[in-house]
């Protein structure tokens, strides 16, 4: 068994995205551009209203998934193919935007704090052109799994005879949200050619042997192996632990559309721009 390390940090990135929500942009920037399949994560947490009440209106996305993962907070989505739904603390929305869509992301609150979470991860070049969809996953559909004091969310993957309940079959992604209490330690097995990172978001945690300590607000990606184990000290720790099948293929980025080729991205704009998508 190979015990996963530490090979790098990255600190999070203040900046604004939609109608000028305040963001963390945590991957996506030029210190860590994509970790494949995933694309980007930001984290949105603010308790002022001018930070986040403008929100997302309308926009595009093409070629990948968006999942949104909410703490604290209403959410309310719609998109111009008639869906909508209404994201509220614990909830998940995995969407997959596939061939295209458009949509937007409101809060539906003026006051009190509005946290949670946004990951991209790409889609492989056989699905980039598949209907969109989306998976509305209600907190109480999530299970929570409590060992020697540490709780465990899945959202996604399966550990320990849970399973989350989303749907990705390609990327096959694990995503957790990690509680542990100070002096606690916890070991996950994986497989061991996933890309895989953890994003600390309250308090700090240690990972590795020589140990490496993941400070609030710090994205460690690992190198490969087949278990990790994350511990703390004198802190609790709340964590997200993201791993996935990485795609290897050649990625094309222009904004809200990821394909494999310029011609592609191309494609993409003269069918948002014509109303296609």
């Amino acid at each position: 068994m190979k015990q996963r390390q530490v090979i790098q940090t990255v600190q999070g990135r203040s900046t604004y995205d939609g109608a000028g929500v305040h963001i963390n942009r945590v991957m996506g920037t030029s210190q860590l551009l994509q970790l494949d399949p995933f694309l980007l994560l930001d984290e949105f947490k603010s308790d002022n209203p001018n930070d986040y009440i403008a929100g997302f209106p309308d926009h595009p996305h093409r070629g990948f998934e968006t999942v949104t993962y909410m703490l604290t907070g209403r959410m309310r989505h719609k998109d111009n193919q008639g869906n909508k739904g209404l994201l509220t603390a614990g909830d998940v929305q995995w969407m997959t935007a596939g061939r295209g869509i458009v949509h937007s992301e409101m809060p539906e609150q003026e006051d009190g704090l509005l946290w949670g979470f946004q990951l991209w991860v790409n889609l492989p070049a056989q699905d980039k052109m598949t209907a969109p969809r989306y998976q509305d996953i209600q907190s109480e559909r999530i299970p929570i799994f409590e060992e020697n004091g540490v709780k465990v969310k899945v959202i996604a993957g399966e550990i320990n005879g849970y399973k989350g309940p989303v749907d990705a079959p390609t990327t096959q992604p694990i995503y957790l949200d990690m509680e542990l209490p100070p002096q606690a330690s916890y070991s996950l097995s994986l497989l061991d050619h996933y890309s895989a990172f953890i994003y600390v978001y309250v308090g700090s945690a240690q990972v590795g042997n020589p140990i490496k300590t993941i400070n609030q607000g710090t994205l460690a990606v690992l190198d490969s192996g087949n278990t990790i184990t994350i511990t703390t000290t004198d802190e609790s720790a709340r964590l997200l632990f993201i791993a996935g099948q990485p795609l290897k293929e050649s990625i094309v980025r222009y904004g809200p559309f990821v394909m494999n080729s310029k011609e592609e991205i191309q494609q993409a704009l003269a069918d948002y721009q014509s109303g296609i998508l």
